[in-house]
């Protein structure tokens, strides 16, 4: 026969039938909630766009959004503006309160182990080190709290730091070491820490026509370099061989923290600073103003030794600890250096690179 009918000792199981209050059929059945109304049609929505008015929250929300897409130049995704009161719940005069404004972030925030810091980029920095705390006294850097450990040897440079704070108005708060470790985040603080604003960088314009007044240019660009430390070594060399200035992206790339301070040893406090929005459009436009741009590469065709244009207004340009230069800056340079080095290295670090390139630039200079 046909099928599997003569197959003998099948377990045959009966079928589950529905379960009452399970979306069965008939009276079994589950009432639905019906199609899910779109963004503009629900109240609790950012994108609402009824004339209902709106509770606080989604008021916030629609006008957060129109910030920033003001700010970004495009659309808000959000209803047209004026079709709604969005002014309900707000300054007391509904059911909704105020959001209330965040609290101030401490120097040394507590986080947890494997999680990054909340602390946003405009909070103040603390510049730790005997060196650099008494550098940045000396350049007029302003602080608003100098914290000394308890216990530490007192040598000149704290007494010159404790006077100076003193002198200045600065509050100056005597701190247990462990307190001092947890404001610097483990970071080697030898007993002293200045805690400064956020760093005020220089205009790139205004870097880039000062350093022209200069009798002989030399600016330093950064491409990509994302370790504070590199960033501190390199303001330290170029403020060692002669620069006016350093330049670099905002965007990948480190920017002026306490650590790159710490190993700048105070030179940050002397050294121009500029953040540009496009790397390859600045170094465009400082050729347009009579710089060589070179970047250094350990495929360049030309070698550091006879680098001829060294006399002349010059930009170094150092890549990242990585991959070296980017494209579009390899691409924008008029010269690509390579440093000789022996067969058993193959590559040096950035900082190292842009102090060796310095010096050499330095050198010819004094011919």
């Amino acid at each position: 026969m046909p099928g599997n009918s003569q197959r003998r000792n099948i377990r045959k199981v009966a079928k589950k039938t529905a379960v009452k209050g399970t979306g069965g059929k008939n009276k079994d059945t589950l009432t639905g909630r019906g199609k899910t109304l779109p963004a503009d049609e629900r109240p609790w929505h950012k994108g609402y766009s009824g004339t209902e008015k709106l509770p606080s929250k989604t008021a916030w929300k629609q006008d957060k959004e129109r910030k920033a897409a003001a700010a970004e130049g495009r659309a808000p995704k959000i209803g047209k503006p004026g079709t709604k009161d969005t002014t309900w719940g707000r300054g007391g005069t509904g059911r909704g309160t105020p959001r209330k404004a965040a609290a101030p972030t401490r120097t040394g925030p507590r986080v947890a182990a494997g999680r990054k810091s909340a602390t946003p980029k405009d909070a103040p920095e603390l510049l730790v080190g005997r060196n650099p705390v008494v550098e940045a006294m000396r350049a007029h850097v302003p602080g608003t709290a100098l914290y000394v450990a308890q216990g530490i040897e007192i040598d000149e440079r704290i007494n010159e730091a404790v006077r100076t704070a003193g002198d200045r108005g600065i509050a100056i708060l005597e701190v247990s070491r462990t307190e001092l470790d947890r404001l610097t985040g483990g970071v080697l603080h030898q007993g002293i820490g200045l805690q400064v604003p956020p760093f005020s960088y220089e205009n790139f314009d205004d870097l880039l026509m000062s350093s022209l007044e200069h009798p002989s240019p030399l600016l330093v660009a950064l491409d990509g370099v994302t370790d504070p430390r590199n960033l501190g070594a390199v303001i330290r060399s170029a403020a060692a061989f002669g620069a006016q200035g350093i330049f670099l992206p905002e965007r990948r790339s480190a920017g002026m923290t306490a650590t790159a301070w710490r190993t700048s040893a105070g030179a940050a406090a002397r050294m121009p600073v500029a953040q540009v929005t496009n790397l390859t459009r600045a170094l465009k436009q400082a050729q347009q103003e009579g710089f060589i741009v070179a970047g250094l590469d350990a495929d360049g065709e030309t070698s550091l030794y006879d680098l001829e244009a060294a006399i002349g207004p010059i930009i170094v340009v150092v890549g990242s600890e990585g991959r070296g230069l980017s494209r579009l800056v390899g691409t924008t340079c008029d010269l690509r250096v390579n440093i000789p080095i022996g067969s058993e290295v193959e590559s040096l670090n950035a900082s190292v690179a842009a102090a060796i390139t310095l010096a050499e630039v330095a050198r010819r200079r004094s011919l």
